[in-house]
């Protein structure tokens, strides 16, 4: 059997493929292993963490976010569909009135935005977004 150019073009392209979709879910369960890192393992529920977000970015470059969590210690935020998700982590003293922060962030394409806040009280509150991305911000 000779192979050709092209036979060699479409096996690569095959493999290529098939270890791209292999990351996927390495990429959702990066981040799940950040959350379990912060939580140690407790449980996470709703609560009064909120997370605002555009619905559709034009530019995934700056995608302005902010989030507002009353009683709240530390939030941390991850995108889960960047190659590194941890993007940012506040921490609020005691003498912060307002448990909230706003920044810009990076995101390579549409995902969810996941918010995880330490409350007073040592239990983790979680808030999530769907950001819509049409230009990548990662390189994408």
């Amino acid at each position: 059997m000779q192979l050709t150019r092209r036979d060699l073009l479409v096996m690569g392209s095959v493999g290529m493929g098939a270890t791209l979709m292999g990351a996927l879910p390495a990429i959702a369960s990066l981040t799940d292993d950040e959350i379990a890192k912060i939580t140690g393992g407790a449980d996470v529920s709703e609560g009064d963490l909120a997370i605002t977000a555009p619905e559709i970015a034009e530019n995934g470059n700056t995608v302005p976010i902010e989030v507002t969590a009353p009683g709240a210690v530390m939030v941390a935020i991850f995108a889960d569909g960047n190659p590194v998700p941890n993007v940012a982590s506040v921490k609020f003293g005691p003498m912060n009135p307002s448990r909230s922060a706003s920044t810009r962030i990076r995101l390579a394409k549409t995902q969810n935005v996941v918010a995880i806040a330490q409350m007073e009280d040592g239990s983790f509150q979680k808030a999530t977004s769907n950001v819509k991305v049409t230009i990548g911000g990662c390189g994408g």
